[in-house]
């Protein structure tokens, strides 16, 4: 088992009702962490609509995820 710190923003934070938290999971790519997530808080964005930063880096959906990493997901942001 792995720790991750997780973290929400715009649309994913109004559906999770938190900002961020702290996950324990099997080692699992980002890809497979969203599934899991978009099915358990029915998050309605799909990845495509997604950018992912971990440890403040944009990774790829295939990125493999470590204990300790800190994971963001970026949905779009609109604004004016």
């Amino acid at each position: 088992m792995i720790t991750i710190q997780l973290f929400y923003f715009a649309i994913l934070q109004d559906q999770r009702g938190l900002s961020g938290e702290s996950l324990e999971l099997r080692a699992q790519t980002v890809a497979e962490l969203y599934a899991d997530l978009k099915a358990k808080y029915q998050f309605t964005l799909s990845q495509g609509a997604l950018r992912i930063s971990v440890n403040q880096e944009f990774v790829s959906w295939d990125t493999l995820l470590k204990d300790g990493d800190e994971v963001v997901f970026i949905p779009p942001v609109s604004g004016g």
